[in-house]
């Protein structure tokens, strides 16, 4: 029975130690390879939240050199980047991302349903001309890991 037990700790460490290995490989980026990720924003209530988690991201790689992030905005949310609407805060945050290279894309179709063009939305906007979901596929497919938060 004691040696049973030996054995079992001995293959849990092993099998800890290499799941360990294995977590920290997947994290870590090769030599000259970016981490690409994409957010997705369609809900109002959480546009904050979401500029919070890019910040937070940036911030957690070491700035914006480190990392490729795009944001894939549609639906209600897309309202609260109308120029003539825009919190000052959101304002500031969004021409923040878009020096660091962050892509801020709008979906056309919100954009048509809401009746406002590329000019009508703070600087930075590019648009998602097939779609804002079309968008977040293209960019998957591309590598970006989805983020939803």
């Amino acid at each position: 029975m004691n040696r049973r037990s030996i054995l079992w700790s001995a293959v849990s460490a092993l099998g800890a130690a290499l799941g360990g290995s294995s977590a920290k490989a997947a994290t870590e980026v090769g030599a000259g390879n970016k981490l690409k990720v994409v957010y997705h924003l369609s809900d109002a209530e959480k546009v904050n939240f979401v500029l919070g988690n890019i910040q937070n991201h940036v911030d957690g790689v070491g700035g914006p050199q480190h990392v490729t992030i795009a944001l894939v905005i549609h639906g209600p949310a897309l309202k609260a980047f109308h120029r003539a609407q825009a919190n000052p805060d959101v304002g500031k945050r969004v021409g923040d991302f878009s020096k660091d290279g962050v892509e801020l894309a709008a979906c056309a179709n919100t954009m048509k349903a809401q009746n406002v063009t590329l000019t009508g939305l703070l600087p930075g906007f590019v648009s998602g001309e097939k779609g804002g979901v079309v968008r977040l596929a293209e960019l998957q497919s591309q590598g970006y890991l989805y983020l939803r938060p």
